[in-house]
């Protein structure tokens, strides 16, 4: 039995569930991980990983590891690189939450956007490479990925607006009045619906893309919790609002770094070539976009931290650290709406 669940109980469903699959199996936690728990399944003769839904009381609609799996298993096979989904268990008896199980897949993987110890062309080929996949995922054709309902129709910045300012209240622990006036204006702020139905990650950053230990090519994209069929300027806006943090453990972002020194691109370098891979001539009115994805995460950490003080989140500790980044999430917010920095 693992500190968080009767590994036992993993081992008797699955011989009933995968075929092939043999026991004794033993589990180890990745850690840092701030949404569902994850963990490395090793067995005789082949590893695994599951996933699942953190215990405790959960906010509707959080951590549905049923769609990461839905997802994923729609993507196999396609442009965009996603491990192998094998089984997907909705019982709650067995270990007191939903889990699937997937592929180990045996990567790199790289905490840091600056990229530490690469030449400038390696880092140069991997953020060109992080590019090429996100357009990918943006071109998945979700009628043939059988997608289409994976998402609601109408406004996706609307009805995102809406659910993450509901999410951000129901887990506020301190009155802050940036974020109040984020949401204000983002609430009046909605762009028009321009047509673009895509599937979005919600959640795309260097450090949730798995990559080949001998090049740049991408392995695997990680983590697909915020997942729906939405608008995709939202996860490329995600990627630069990443880099306007601090270049730390805790912020993982670019702020202060010399870029052309290091090979790393521009935010605009990065925006361009999006757009000529996907065929756009240009992206109006980003700052709202931007605007949106600080306050989307300052809504999300705002989750972690209320879990970590509830004793149910994946890592407490880690938790707590990123708590305390909301109030510079929703400053950030108010910068990139008005467009400042």
């Amino acid at each position: 039995m693992s500190d968080d669940f009767d590994t036992s109980a993993v081992a008797a469903w699955l011989k009933d569930h995968l075929p092939g699959f043999e026991g004794p199996l033993s589990a180890t936690k990745f850690s840092g991980g701030q949404s569902n728990p994850t963990y490395l399944l090793q067995t005789p003769a082949r590893n695994f990983v599951l996933r699942r839904k953190p215990p405790g009381v959960l906010l509707k609609s959080a951590h549905a590891v049923e769609r990461e799996f839905r997802v994923q298993r729609a993507l196999e096979g396609g442009d965009v690189p996603v491990a192998k989904m094998h089984v997907l268990c909705e019982d709650e008896t067995v270990i007191g939450s939903p889990f699937y199980i997937m592929d180990e897949v045996q990567g790199r993987n790289f905490d840091s956007p600056s990229l530490p110890g690469m030449t400038a062309p390696e880092r140069g080929a991997l953020i060109d490479e992080m590019n090429r996949v996100l357009a990918a995922i943006h071109d998945v054709d979700i009628t043939a990925a059988n997608l289409s309902d994976y998402g609601p129709s109408g406004n996706y910045y609307r009805r995102q607006v809406d659910r993450w300012s509901k999410q951000y209240t129901a887990t506020q622990t301190d009155d802050l009045p940036d974020m109040t006036t984020l949401m204000t204006w983002l609430d009046g702020n909605i762009p028009p619906d321009d047509g673009q139905r895509t599937l979005v990650h919600g959640d795309y950053r260097l450090d949730n893309l798995l990559f080949a230990k001998d090049s740049a090519r991408c392995l695997a994209v990680l983590d697909w919790e915020l997942s729906t069929i939405g608008h995709p300027y939202a996860d490329l806006a995600a990627v630069i609002m990443q880099w306007s943090m601090p270049a730390t453990r805790e912020g993982r972002g670019l702020a202060g770094v010399d870029r052309a020194a290091l090979g790393l691109w521009s935010d605009q370098h990065f925006i361009e070539r999006y757009c000529e891979r996907r065929g756009l001539s240009g992206i109006e009115n980003f700052g709202f976009y931007l605007a949106f994805c600080y306050f989307r995460m300052a809504a999300i950490l705002q989750g972690v931290k209320k879990r970590a003080l509830d004793g149910n989140a994946s890592d407490p500790e880690r938790g707590l650290q990123l708590g305390q980044f909301v109030p510079e999430f929703a400053r950030s917010g108010l910068g990139a709406a008005k467009g400042t920095p």
